[in-house]
């Protein structure tokens, strides 16, 4: 890991990274709600989504808090979240806002019952402080959730160089730009580090023989494509099931 962000968000906000994050969620979305429901959110519940990106983890929470409940989605990126908004109004939701800011700084009017997110610790360059800042904003017995990636697991078998080729370039590039790729495996020791009561834990991975219309290798090839430019950047351009990265989801409650 180097001790400073080579850029502020590598894979940007562009209308192919959008389709790419699409595609990603119609994939790990069923792993999203799992996570979401076994930390137990609820209808009613107000959340903060953390990171929210083109919205797809705050319509998964508005999905299950239902419309008694609220879902604030927080995101740096105005590109972002003029796309998450406008996706909101085309699904008629009344449950959910967008604000710009940083969340581990701004301060809201609201106590939430839950804070999540998806894919954002690992480009934190303090995920620690991050976790500390977000948890200001939970009440009594408030719920922390975080869907982080781990690469560890990414293989072929038997191995397929191409694949496995494709991977590890990912993998070395987000280290070279000071993004975690194993941020999955090191939530429990984030959250423990952030002051919260230790995390319980899931790990789930999609695998294929690319014989479906959609599966991991999309995610793999999707992220390779659009991540190319930075490879160069960076100096590392250069019949198999493949099993993907571990996605790793952890839930803890503050006391």
């Amino acid at each position: 890991m180097t001790s400073e962000r080579q850029h502020e968000y590598e894979l940007g906000h562009s209308e192919r990274e959008l389709r790419r994050l699409a595609t990603q969620a119609a994939l790990v979305d069923p792993m999203t709600r799992d996570y979401l429901r076994r930390a137990g959110l609820r209808a009613g519940m107000h959340v903060l989504d953390v990171g929210s990106g083109a919205g797809d983890v705050a319509f998964l929470a508005a999905d299950i808090v239902g419309p008694t409940g609220l879902v604030i989605g927080s995101d740096r990126s105005a590109e972002a979240l003029d796309a998450a908004r406008a996706r909101a109004a085309q699904r008629g939701l009344e449950n959910v806002t967008f604000h710009q800011c940083d969340p581990a700084t701004f301060t809201f009017d609201i106590a939430f019952d839950a804070a999540v997110g998806r894919y954002v610790l690992m480009f934190a360059p303090d995920p620690v402080e991050m976790l500390r800042g977000v948890a200001r904003h939970l009440g009594p017995g408030g719920v922390m959730v975080f869907h982080e990636v781990d690469w560890t697991g990414a293989a072929s078998f038997p191995s397929v160089p191409t694949y496995d080729n494709c991977f590890r370039c990912i993998v070395e590039t987000f280290r070279r730009v000071g993004t975690n790729p194993n941020m999955g495996l090191q939530l429990h020791s984030t959250f423990v580090k952030a002051g919260l009561p230790a995390p319980s834990m899931a790990v789930s991975a999609l695998a294929g023989g690319g014989s479906d219309s959609m599966s991991g290798i999309d995610l793999i090839s999707d992220l390779a494509a659009t991540m190319a430019p930075v490879m160069e950047q960076m100096g590392y351009a250069s019949g198999s099931v493949v099993v993907g990265r571990y996605e790793v989801g952890a839930w803890s409650r503050r006391m």
